[in-house]
């Protein structure tokens, strides 16, 4: 399959079949004559008469100063040199080819005034995977991602540092360069604000929150479903009907996988037998806890795939004589939506901690902590203090950042979305997540072990067989965490849902 920049609509699954190399993206004719006549036209506003901003005048507060031809190409250069001011470790060479990929699709659209000389050189970079460094602070989500997108793009200019092995070591771009028969290359006018403006850092981590999250809330689902399992808890909140009365999509969604993940089950035949009329809401409410989850990451979906498709840097060239400065570049539109599923992936957690609370309470003729000979054994006592640690440090950082704003560019910039930092702390709390996860598979494999005269649906005996070739039932105490490292990496790697 392939993707043709600028032409053809961007979504997150397509980015990391990109990045993963199972699609491959290209930079098309009809593209390539859009970026040339924007290019053109960015030359023309170059000398006109009348101020362009950051063609012929400064950047920010100096929005006014009218600068000449050669000093607008110096700038450039200067711009990415002066606002690398980046800090902390650096982000994931997984991130920053997205980076790429998503400054590509912008650039591409024919707005930027960038030469394909730049186009061509970046695409060099995606396609075989010599990536820059860079670090994860610095941005406050406003002018795009000015800084973090700075570092991005030193290499092009011979400066900054670059990968070849996926971040494991950095080398100065100049010996990269080298090694490959490249050169620096210089900016013209517009270059520099076309590279670092825009917001595609932030961007970025939207598209590995949604990919992550998805996967979080599948296994979060199956797991779920075991706890259901375990606890012999009652699959009746799952009717259909009551979800057709109060018709959201994710939880009708909800209810309907456990209903058919669970059909058939020889547990659940069993529970009818039972007298009990309710379970504990964090049973009992899946489908409305777990479906506002789907629904609050399908709203953010939407947008970041409007994000992703969209120019996003500053000013916009629509002619050789016409071109207009706005905020294109400002991070709100994202920042809002993913602090807002930050908040959600928390309350996944959340709920799990509470089902693997009841889990080890000794209810329902499950031996207390999920071990025999409790007391003499602590069993899992201790997998749920660590699940409650998690969810309180989720909660911790759901703070939204993009209630912030703090003046910059001595107030030129005077309102900013603080959207990379909604951005971190959100992919922070789904790796939270799927620890959680991790663990409450642990438990609820393990408690479904001590109803051996039960047998589950034929999805869900295939899935305990797989976890139980890589995780041991426990019969005493031991160390646990090379377990739960285990049960994390089940989730991480996506094995299970093959059996659903």
């Amino acid at each position: 399959m392939e993707f043709h920049y600028g032409t053809h609509q961007l979504t997150p699954d397509v980015v990391k079949k990109i990045v993963q190399g199972k699609i491959y993206a290209i930079v098309d004719e009809s593209t390539r004559d859009r970026v040339e006549k924007s290019f053109k036209s960015t030359q023309s506003l170059l000398v006109s008469e009348k101020p362009v901003y950051a063609i012929n005048t400064g950047f920010g507060s100096l929005c006014t100063t009218k600068i000449s031809p050669e000093d607008g190409k110096k700038i450039q250069k200067n711009l990415l040199l002066s606002h690398s001011v980046g800090v902390g470790d650096p982000i994931t060479s997984e991130l920053t080819k997205i980076i790429l990929i998503l400054k590509l699709q912008a650039l591409c659209k024919g707005y930027s005034g960038i030469s394909l000389n730049i186009i061509k050189r970046i695409e060099w970079h995606v396609n075989n995977d010599i990536l820059p460094r860079i670090p994860e602070q610095g941005s406050v989500g406003a002018s795009g991602d000015l800084c973090p997108l700075s570092h991005c793009f030193l290499p092009l200019i011979g400066h900054g540092e670059l990968t070849e092995d996926g971040g494991t070591s950095y080398y100065p771009t100049s010996d990269i360069l080298k090694k490959y028969n490249q050169n620096p290359m210089v900016l013209q006018a517009k270059e520099g604000l076309a590279l670092n403006n825009g917001t595609q850092f932030m961007a970025a981590h939207g598209v590995l929150i949604v990919d992550r999250l998805k996967n979080c809330i599948s296994h979060a689902n199956l797991t779920a479903s075991l706890s259901i399992e375990a606890y012999l808890a009652s699959i009746k909140p799952m009717d259909a009907r009551i979800h057709q009365i109060r018709p959201h999509p994710g939880a009708i969604s909800v209810a309907e996988f456990i209903r058919e993940t669970l059909n058939d089950s020889g547990f659940q035949k069993y529970h009818q037998n039972c007298d009990r009329v309710q379970d504990p809401y964090s049973f009992r409410c899946i489908p409305q806890v777990h479906g506002a989850v789907v629904d609050a990451l399908a709203h953010f979906e939407e947008i970041l795939v409007r994000e992703i498709n969209a120019v996003t840097d500053n000013p916009i060239i629509f002619s050789d004589s016409d071109s207009v400065s706005g905020g294109n570049f400002h991070g709100e539109p994202i920042a809002l939506p993913m602090d807002y599923v930050g908040l959600a992936a928390s309350e996944l957690g959340n709920i799990a901690d509470r089902r693997i609370y009841l889990l080890l309470h000794g209810y329902n003729e499950l031996p207390k902590y999920l071990i025999d000979n409790p007391g003499i054994n602590s069993g899992f006592m201790i997998a749920q203090y660590c699940t409650a640690a998690l969810v309180s440090e989720n909660k911790s950082i759901c703070y939204p950042a993009s209630a912030d704003s703090i003046p910059t560019s001595l107030g030129q910039e005077d309102h900013v979305s603080m959207g990379s930092i909604s951005a971190r702390k959100t992919l922070c709390i789904i790796e939270n997540l799927e620890k959680i996860i991790g663990i409450e598979l642990l438990c609820a494999i393990q408690a479904m072990d001590f109803r051996p005269e039960l047998r589950s649906s034929e999805s869900i005996e295939k899935i305990r067989e797989c976890v139980r070739q890589q995780i041991p039932f426990i019969t005493e105490d031991t160390e646990l965490y090379p377990h739960i490292e285990k049960a994390i990496e089940i989730i991480r790697k996506r094995e299970l849902l093959s059996f659903l």
